[in-house]
Parts: structure tokens; sequence; C-alpha cells
């Protein structure tokens, strides 16, 4: 007699954005949000072909830029509980691309199930040719349902790709193969519906669930030619963190150093390049502005951590309570510098 084996879950969650819009019946025809999980699996016949029962969730139906940590957080708790409970073997996460690479990090940084959880979206909306959302969402279904993908932490898909939350980064504002991780490459691909995995992450994100009770502001300066710091100023006395986004490996005017210093003497400061790619250095240039020299002063290095996720891991770490030496500590294996270990 033959023993029967239950076929694994995958539960696809909506948040809304691009993939989920349809065209305005009342005005313009602009594309709003309006389909909502279960939609999106209907433009996916292929699906039958995965050997997996698949549920649908509607969690929101937001625009991505209008999604909030507090939703996020609050998605990630409840994604624990389930994943806990064994609901599901893999969960999808559909959501905008505007900022996907913002919430995926997130999401890595608050959901520890071992469960797959797998983030996409769509470059173009359901109505337009060559829409992308269904065969997105049938390639992070084959990838949640894949035992490779079990414990590899929370991996975005998108045009077959497969990457690190985060490695990955927005490169485009209207291209399909709008996704890229400027390091590192993707970890793998999608061919002839199985997850081929190409390399493994080289670090995981430490458990920071279930602790974000505490308000934090952190705030996001980018560093231009000719700036004299008159805005950053006002801006350091209202947060109660500051993400740099510098020049090149960590530089910024010479002229900001006294700012930045006494002001590192009150909140938790990390410069990360502006650039989406490489990483922040230790001692390579020390004259004044360089990275030796704000590293003197008491900022943090972010590593290959990129503006945006920085903030997140700062915010994050804030709204948990984590002190400044915490937060120098985490920062080093998560950027994947020594800044600040022991």
């Amino acid at each position: 007699m033959t023993e029967q084996h239950a076929l694994p879950t995958v539960l696809v969650v909506s948040l809304g954005g691009t993939i989920a819009m349809t065209p305005s019946k009342e005005d313009d025809g602009a594309a709003r949000p309006t389909l909502t999980a279960e939609d999106l699996l209907k433009a996916v016949p292929q699906l039958s072909n995965i050997h997996a029962t698949v549920t649908t969730w509607t969690f929101a139906n937001k625009p991505g830029a209008s999604l909030s940590l507090d939703d996020l957080a609050d998605l990630a708790e409840q994604l624990q509980a389930m994943d806990a409970d064994g609901a599901f073997d893999g969960v999808v996460v559909t959501q905008g691309t505007d900022t996907l690479e913002e919430t995926a990090y997130l999401l890595s940084l608050l959901y520890e199930g071992q469960a797959p959880l797998v983030v996409t979206g769509a470059m173009r909306a359901s109505h337009l040719a060559g829409a992308d959302g269904p065969a997105n969402v049938l390639a992070a279904v084959t990838v949640a349902v894949s035992p490779r993908a079990r414990g590899l932490g929370v991996l975005v898909v998108f045009n077959d790709q497969v990457f690190e939350a985060a490695r990955i980064r927005k490169t485009h504002s209207t291209s399909t193969g709008a996704f890229a991780a400027p390091d590192t490459g993707p970890l793998g691909v999608v061919v002839e519906g199985n997850l081929r995995l190409l390399v493994t992450p080289a670090h995981k994100p430490l458990p920071l669930a279930a602790c974000m009770t505490q308000p934090a502001r952190v705030g996001l300066y980018v560093a231009t030619l000719g700036d004299d710091g008159f805005l950053l100023a006002p801006l350091l006395e209202q947060v109660d963190g500051m993400v740099m986004a510098t020049f090149g490996v960590g530089h910024v005017p010479d002229s900001w150093m006294p700012l930045l210093e006494g002001a590192a003497q009150r909140i938790p400061i990390v410069f990360a390049s502006r650039t989406g790619g490489g990483s922040t250095l230790t001692g390579m240039y020390g004259f004044p502005g360089s990275e030796k020299t704000m590293l003197a002063a008491g900022l943090i290095g972010a590593g290959h951590l990129d503006a945006y996720k920085a903030r997140i891991l700062l915010t994050v770490l804030l709204r948990c309570g984590r002190d400044r030496d915490e937060i120098r500590r985490t920062f080093a294996p998560a950027g994947t510098t020594a800044e600040g270990r022991g």
C-alpha cells in the first residue's frame, strides 16, 4: 500500500501595490490597488502544476509607498505565530515595488520562522501588456515550496531571480528587470519550475522579533556637492537616530565634522555609501570628513548595507530599546564589516 503524504501549504499574502492594481472606473483610469490575493491567484493557472495547496490572505491593499513599519511588524508577528503553529510550509508576500527593498529587509529582521518567506511584486499592472505579476507569483510560490529555501531567511523573487533581502536594490523605475543585488548578484534562479541555488547568504539577520515597542524617529540625509550643512543641523536636533548617505566609501564635507561629532554624543549616527554598491571603509582615507575621522568621532559604519536598509536596522534597534554599544555591535555583522566588533 502506497503511503500518502499531505501536500505542502503555501500562503500568499497580498499587501497591495502595482501587482494588485487595476484602472479606476471613477475618473481618469489611473491604476489603483483593488485586487485581492485570491484575484492574483486566478491570473496564474500554472499554479495547478505545483504540488502544493495554495491559500490566500489579503492583509492590506495599499500602494507600497503607504505601507508603514507598524504594518510590517504586525504582519511579521502574525506570520511568526502561524509558522509556530505549522499553518504553512512557505509564505509569499506580494506588495508594491516602491518600498520592496526596505520591507523585505524589515521582514528579515522581524520574522524568525523556518518556513521560507518570499517577497515579490510587479512592475506592470495587470491590465498592461506584458504584465509581470503572474510570472512573479508563480516563481515566488515555486521558491516558497522548495525545501532548498528553508532556513535561508527572507528572500525576494523577481524576474525568475532569487535575492537575499539584505542585498536587493530597485535599480530602475519602470523595467521588469528592476531588481538587482549589486554586490552579490542573485542567490539563485527559477528554471523549469524548480529553484536552483547558486550561492547561500553569508550572514543571517539577528533575531529582533516582537520588540518594536518604543517610538523612534530616524532620519536619512544624503550628502551632496556644495551642501553647507545648514539643513542638516536642525534635522539632527529632531531625530532619535540618523543615517548619513555619504559620498563614496564614507566621506562628507569637512565642514560637517564638528556638527556630526557633537550630534554623535547624543544620538547614534550611521554612515552608508550613497552609491548603492560596495562597502564603507574604516581607514583607507584620513582627511577631515573621511571614514576614519567619522569613526573616530563616534559614528558607525554601515559596511555593505545601503542607506535605506541601514535606516531600517537602526530604527528597529532603537524601537527595541538597544543602546549605542548594542547598535554598534549589531551593525558590524549586519554590514559584514569589522566596525565595533568585540
